[in-house]
């Protein structure tokens, strides 16, 4: 039994965890309070995977998920306590070979301040309640066909 390589990333109210195993079968994942298990057979040799996984803090189990695709498995995992930072996934500060953080998911979102959203959701109303060409100035001369430019002669022809 082999590992399968995971990553993982943190969020506001949930972690998520991809097990990347191409053309899984039999796939099988627990939730625990405090353990995620996860198990398949993966790949054209069918090899069986299998992680374990004592989690950095509490979730909930109920509301947790999983989906399978042809390239991995993706697990959705509720935090119980919503708003709290994972520093790392699992309880012990042991590095695992299969385990890595998803850089391209990752968001440090707890640095986001609730008047920072404040100030985003105010962008957003203005460059919303801004006019659209209509409300464009009258711009003098802007639209005059007469006033030809110099470029716009005609060229003579090549010998």
């Amino acid at each position: 039994m082999h590992p399968a390589t995971a990553k993982w990333y943190d969020r506001r109210d949930s972690v998520f965890i991809e097990f990347c195993v191409a053309d899984s079968k039999d796939v099988k994942v627990n939730f625990d309070k405090t353990k995620c298990a996860f198990s398949c057979i993966g790949g054209t040799d069918n090899v069986k995977h299998e992680n374990e996984i004592d989690l950095f803090e509490a979730i909930d189990e109920n509301e947790s998920k999983h989906k399978r695709t042809d390239r991995s498995v993706l697990c959705y995992l509720r935090k119980a306590q919503p708003g709290k930072a994972w520093p790392r996934l699992t309880k012990e500060k042991a590095k695992l070979s299969w385990l890595s953080v998803d850089f391209n998911n990752w968001k440090d979102w707890e640095d986001d301040s609730d008047e920072e959203i404040g100030n985003f959701d105010q962008f957003s109303d203005m460059m919303n309640n801004m006019g659209g060409e209509d409300d464009l100035p009258d711009l003098d001369g802007a639209d005059d066909d007469e006033s030809a430019d110099s470029d716009d002669e005609k060229m003579p022809d090549l010998e």
